[in-house]
């Protein structure tokens, strides 16, 4: 694809986004939304391989049906109340299925399907995108109708999406399959805390996007595929691989790290509000992303793989390292000291 050509669908992609997040009209935040799904499909399909095909033709109909859905609510809406604004969404059933929209846009559980199988269609600067920026717009639009819709539905696809996220992450080999369902168990998170306290959603939306950039440039520096590109990683560049463990750590949320951070404020604002079992069974779940996190730790300093042919080994110079990982890495891992800085923020 010519330069020119992915710059004008960036920001395509930019533009749509922001369109939906400063809306207080359906059909403009409808209409954000639609071009943002049009001007993701050909940054999918850039490779021209069957997979990226399917993948694309995925997207495109995840997308389609979920913001079908949507128009389908905004309208039912607005017809029992006169009003297209955002914030007056008043009857259940436009509320019901708005919900299911948004949960469809952001691949949270039961809808998370398409999210893994485009992760593997696709390459890692678009699967960036899609686990960062895209969630941006649907989050703006649960965030300014926190209080009208239904919090226990809410409360219930978090807590489910951080439980899928994790055990759908365990068994696989791929790495960017890998990245997709810890998206899920984050969003879970997100989603979760949202009708309760939205600042800290909004906390824990930032520091997950700095921590999964942070790791995405590490895997496009490193090219990292599967889980055995692992083994041969360390004879390109080691630092690096001890700089991955330790984001990968920070993800899964141990201190003192900066992903500790967001979990640790949710937590205890769940117990603060006396939902002491709702905190009990989200620091169950966390331990199922951290598995297949310590997963990645494990294949990649605590195994050697078999090796039976004489093989060329990598030399340590083809690593390629982006301007911004150091600061990123900084920011992913010693956050947690101004901790106090950031509570009085938010």
């Amino acid at each position: 694809m010519h330069p020119s050509i992915t710059s004008l669908l960036l920001i395509a992609l930019s533009t749509s986004t922001i369109i939906t997040m400063s809306s207080y009209h359906w059909m403009f935040a409808w209409a954000g939304l639609e071009i943002n799904m049009l001007s993701m499909l050909p940054l999918i399909s850039k490779e021209h391989h069957p997979r990226a095909v399917e993948a694309t033709m995925k997207y495109f109909m995840t997308q389609a049906a979920a913001s079908a859905m949507l128009i389908f609510a905004s309208t039912i809406n607005a017809w029992q109340t006169a009003q297209w604004d955002i914030s007056l969404l008043t009857p259940s059933t436009p509320m019901m299925m708005l919900t299911l929209a948004i949960t469809m846009k952001l691949g949270l559980a039961p809808f998370h399907f398409w999210l893994p199988e485009v992760s593997l269609g696709t390459t890692n600067s678009v699967m960036l995108i899609i686990t960062t920026w895209q969630k941006l717009a649907p989050l703006a639009i649960i965030i300014l109708l926190h209080n009208s819709l239904n919090h226990h539905l809410l409360t219930s696809l978090g807590l489910l999406s951080m439980v899928v996220g994790g055990w759908g992450g365990m068994n696989q080999l791929q790495i960017r399959k890998i990245m997709a369902y810890s998206s899920i168990a984050h969003m879970g998170w997100v989603v979760m805390i949202l009708p309760k306290a939205p600042d800290l959603s909004l906390l824990y939306l930032m520091l997950y996007i700095m921590l999964n950039l942070t790791m995405f440039l590490i895997i496009i520096s490193t090219a990292l595929t599967k889980l055995t590109s692992l083994f041969s990683t360390q004879n390109k560049s080691f630092p690096m691989m001890i700089l991955m463990a330790l984001t990968l750590l920070s993800m899964g949320g141990l201190p003192p790290m900066t992903g500790f951070l967001p979990k640790w404020l949710i937590l205890q604002e769940l117990i603060y509000q006396h939902q002491t079992q709702m905190a009990t069974l989200a620091s169950l779940s966390t331990l199922l992303s951290l598995f297949f996190y310590l997963r990645l730790v494990f294949n990649a300093f605590l195994t050697t793989p078999p090796n039976t042919s004489n093989v060329t080994k990598n030399w340590r110079n083809q690593t390629n390292h982006h301007i911004l990982l150091p600061q990123m890495m900084i920011l992913s891992l010693m956050l947690l000291i101004i901790t106090p800085l950031v509570i009085s923020l938010f």
